[in-house]
């Protein structure tokens, strides 16, 4: 753990700001000075922070050098948007009615949230948890000796698997 040291702040208290007449004999008889307190040292960082900002202010340097001599840098010159970006605008850009597929997409988004408070609480409950394990494990077990022990099941579940898949999707 790293230690940050701490300095104390001292005011001192002069007994003529607390008396009001007293304050306006001394101001009238002879100039005060006043001063501010000194501020405390900066938070102590951590020692990976120096080298992240010594990194950045090189790139930035490196990046107006080469402004400066005319040339591109070399992050902006090669920089090219990965694959699955250039999928996803090419998704949108075909989709005829923008304004629903954003709002199933907000109404996913608060259906996420809703469905994880709503596990979150049952997760509180004494016996609910414990209880919905045993019931998974047995659904488990069941699905599998069902479905992936013996070939044919497989088979039968794959092709199902192709079917639904086609189904979605729309291709045949």
């Amino acid at each position: 753990m790293a230690s940050a040291s701490s300095s104390s702040l001292s005011i001192s208290y002069s007994s003529t700001f607390g008396d009001a007449k007293a304050t306006r004999q001394t101001t009238a008889a002879s100039p005060q000075c006043v001063t501010l307190p000194t501020l405390p040292p900066p938070p102590f960082q951590s020692q990976s922070r120096p080298w992240k900002t010594t990194a950045y202010c090189r790139k930035i340097a490196r990046n107006v050098m080469a402004m400066a001599t005319g040339e591109a840098p070399a992050e902006v010159a090669t920089a090219e948007l990965p694959e699955i970006v250039k999928t996803i605008q090419d998704t949108w850009d075909k989709v005829e009615d923008k304004y629903a597929v954003s709002s199933l997409a907000v109404a996913g988004v608060v259906a996420l949230w809703g469905s994880t408070g709503m596990i979150s609480a049952i997760d509180r409950l004494p016996l609910i948890p414990g209880l919905l394990e045993v019931v998974g494990i047995g659904y488990t077990g069941w699905f599998a000796y069902k479905n992936l022990v013996f070939k044919p099941d497989r088979e039968a579940l794959v092709q199902k698997i192709k079917d639904t898949y086609r189904e979605i999707i729309g291709s045949s």
